[in-house]
């Protein structure tokens, strides 16, 4: 047989010799196809599995991490404040052997007093305290206490003629409302 008669020649499925080759050929480089897909498949997805795995690990380390700055916040959160209170507490202990001395000198000792509070309010001051002292102002129920009303002259009614006991605020909120005398 020649290959023309060959080529014309169909087996009982209708496929010739040479269609049947190219078929085999065919399918052999589809499935080499397919198998390299397969590979570069698996490949990217082995490296996604892995970034998933890093960015896990590394939201869990940043967790941890939050987590113990918060903690650390929490407990030293105060470490500033107490540190601008301790002169404040020396003063006081100088003040307190000053007038235990028997040289003691009371107009020494409150001016002791003085200073030491003065750098109280200035200590408190930096971090948002600040005194309500309303003394010749309007009174102001959201900010003052009125504790008694009296008759004053020269004064006009709803006036704050004194201050009992001083308010604070702190960062803009009351804390304390300023205990005060009003004027009749």
């Amino acid at each position: 047989m020649s290959q023309e008669d060959n080529q014309n020649t169909v087996d009982a499925e209708g496929v010739t010799p040479e269609s049947a080759e190219n078929t085999n050929e065919n399918t052999a480089a589809e499935g080499q196809d397919l198998v390299k897909a397969l590979e570069e498949a698996r490949g990217k997805a082995d490296e996604n599995w892995n970034e998933l795995l890093r960015a896990r690990a590394d939201l869990e380390n940043m967790r941890r991490r939050h987590s113990r700055d918060l903690e650390n916040a929490h407990k030293h959160a105060l470490d500033k404040f107490v540190n601008e209170l301790l002169p404040i507490c020396d003063s006081l202990e100088l003040g307190l052997n000053a007038a235990q001395g028997s040289d003691a000198n009371i107009d020494k000792v409150r001016e002791g007093m003085d200073m030491t509070l003065k750098l109280l309010l200035s200590s408190i001051g930096k971090f948002g305290l600040e005194a309500v002292n309303p003394e010749n102002e309007a009174f102001d129920p959201e900010a003052h206490q009125a504790v008694a009303m009296q008759p004053a002259e020269g004064v006009a009614s709803n006036t704050v003629i004194s201050v009992m006991q001083k308010g604070y605020r702190f960062n803009g909120r009351l804390l304390r409302p300023a205990m005060v005398v009003v004027a009749q």
